[in-house]
């Protein structure tokens, strides 16, 4: 099987450390995996397509062209002339049996290209890009920009939704059906028995953005002491609300308590993780909650037991797994007798990490994400349908 893979995106790195950076070499390597042969149209951002990993060695590269910094209107322009280059350059660089596209603003020329050839297609939708841009950047160009995600829902053989929140965001801007599929992860990239050595240490892993409400878990390691004296918290990423969080831990008197790694590549993640006794992923409770977040599944599959915020169907899922607990959002006190708890029961904290590592075993690898992503799309078991002599 012959696919295009494209994102246009220049703030995701094909090759970075960003979360989505890995959600695109996760699926790339899935599909190298299966056997497909894979194009990846994507920009060049720094010497991203430098640090290829070994397992996409074999991966064709098309880098599309990055617009200029600065104004958000010359970026949205330079978004638009790729777009409209991007026919040619799939026609130049085919022929191919599937397109993949991870969803971008101002992008509908790939979804096109396909729909014109009869091209089984794949758009893959991570967030409510218009919603989210207007919120926390600057939406520019919004005639456009909502044209081109209308033209892409309604243009793609099927549309896949990260959760259900983001599936009605894809039905209000035209696409048909669209098919809910969580995040996945790779259980192999982690160590099969965590090591638990040490104080006892809350690790967070992800971008500090506000919304990743890492204040709270800051402000709840004071009260955690409280029963677990030389507890310690650990911060694997980096972010703008970095100096914020270390002049909190300064005020509060833990510097020495509170580690940031900054952002890691990809695979010094998991030796981070290793450290770790309890994962936690806090979201404030005034945010839309639209997410299906990796750093949950890591956790699972390193065995950690797990403290999220009671947002979204966080919850459900935690309860499934087996794997931790909920707690209300913006409540540091309720994070830190959850994390208390799993320190002073060690027996119960392991139990359910080896839980939740089973259940992501068995449910959420990147394989069977594909699988699920692909199942039935113009070929039952998710291959593109060939003829006699097997040809597409």
């Amino acid at each position: 099987m012959r696919v295009a893979y494209v994102t246009t995106d220049p703030g995701i790195p094909a090759f970075g450390s960003k979360g989505a950076s890995i959600h695109v070499q996760a699926i790339l390597t899935a599909f190298v995996r299966r056997g497909a042969e894979v194009t990846l149209f994507a920009p060049e951002v720094g010497p991203a397509f430098g640090h290829v990993p070994p397992s996409l060695a074999g991966l064709r590269i098309v880098p599309l062209p990055v617009g200029p910094k600065g104004a958000p209107e010359l970026r949205a322009d330079a978004l638009l002339a790729t777009d409209a280059g991007l026919p040619d350059r799939l026609a130049g660089e085919g022929p191919f049996d599937l397109l993949y596209e991870r969803h971008a603003l101002f992008t509908s020329g790939a979804t096109a290209f396909a729909a014109a050839r009869g091209l089984p297609s794949v758009l893959e939708v991570n967030a409510p890009l218009l919603e989210e841009q207007a919120r926390h950047r600057s939406l520019v160009r919004r005639r456009e920009a909502e044209a081109t995600t209308r033209s892409s829902m309604r243009a793609a053989s099927r549309v896949v939704a990260v959760s259900e929140a983001v599936a009605d965001y894809a039905r209000t801007h035209g696409a048909r059906a669209p098919l809910v599929v969580p995040n996945g992860v790779d259980p192999a990239r982690f160590a099969a028995q965590p090591r638990f050595e040490g104080p006892f240490t809350a690790g967070f892993v992800g971008t500090l953005k506000p919304w990743h409400d890492t204040a709270t878990l800051v402000a709840a390691l004071p009260l955690l002491r409280t029963r677990v004296p030389d507890a310690r918290l650990l911060i694997v990423g980096d972010g703008p609300e970095r100096e914020r969080l270390a002049a909190a831990a300064q005020a509060l008197g833990l510097v020495d308590a509170i580690e940031f790694t900054g952002a890691l590549p990809p695979d010094r993640v998991p030796e981070q993780i290793a450290r770790m006794h309890a994962g936690v992923a806090p979201y404030r409770g005034g945010d839309p909650f639209y997410f299906s977040p990796l750093k949950l599944y890591e956790y699972m599959a390193a065995g950690l037991p797990v403290v999220a915020s009671d947002v979204g169907g966080l919850t459900r899922i935690i309860a499934k797994a087996g794997c931790g607990c909920t707690v209300p959002p913006d409540d540091s006190a309720a994070v830190a007798a959850a994390l208390a708890d799993l320190a002073l029961e060690p027996e119960r904290a392991a139990n359910l990490g080896a839980a939740g590592r089973v259940h992501v075993a068995a449910h959420h690898g990147w394989d069977r994400v594909l699988d699920r992503i692909l199942a039935g799309l113009n070929g039952s078991d998710g291959r593109v349908a060939t003829d006699a002599r097997g040809v597409a």
